[in-house]
């Protein structure tokens, strides 16, 4: 499994979270005409978070059931499938050959998807994303080191590929204490700057 919570490590989607301050912040660089994919969505505070801001929505997960109450949004697209089970973006899984104007990832690792992640972004796409790295293991789960990015990590994925917009890499102590890697990237020419507003 790896998607960790305050609860042994078990994903919990009673739990109502916040959306993360980091995902609230980057959100509006995605274009307002596209899709945002929520990978890993969970309990969907994320998936809500779009919605409610005037997106349409793909959410997908291996379990859905946090997403009953927008079941009849017309703007959601729910995808049940289990990320680590089979590579959803190889020929004949569920996000094969579709792309995004944004994708969002938070508590989530699982290192063969993430080459998968960039490739999936539009023109002008945006990454979002936000997990937990090595150093957590001091702080509680998860401490496997297979769920936790190495130093630097995530940078080096997204770096020569997409335009490096904000990245961090530390102690947090919001929702609780864990070491943490965030990044947002976007999809765009080198020779063109994204600002934040």
């Amino acid at each position: 499994m790896a998607r960790h919570d305050k609860n042994n490590g078990q994903s919990s989607h009673t739990e109502t979270l916040e959306p993360s301050p980091w995902v609230a912040r980057f959100m509006p660089l995605v274009p307002q005409s596209g899709e945002i994919l929520d990978l890993a969505c969970g309990g969907g505070r994320h998936s809500r978070l779009a919605l409610d801001s005037g997106y349409r929505v793909a959410a997908a997960d291996r379990d859905i059931s946090g997403l009953e109450d927008l079941r009849d949004n017309t703007s959601l697209e729910i995808i049940e499938t289990d990320l680590e089970a089979a590579d959803p973006f190889a020929p004949g899984g569920t996000l094969h050959d579709r792309t995004f104007s944004g994708i969002v990832v938070t508590n989530y690792l699982h290192r063969p998807i993430l080459p998968h992640l960039m490739g999936a972004l539009a023109d002008d796409g945006v990454l979002i994303y936000e997990t937990f790295a090595a150093g957590n293991e001091l702080h509680g789960h998860p401490r496997n080191p297979d769920y936790l990015l190495r130093p630097g990590e995530l940078l080096e994925t997204a770096q020569n590929k997409l335009q490096i917009v904000a990245y961090e890499h530390g102690l947090t102590h919001d929702p609780r204490t864990a070491v943490v890697q965030r990044l947002c990237a976007v999809n765009t020419p080198p020779d063109r700057y994204v600002f934040v507003g």
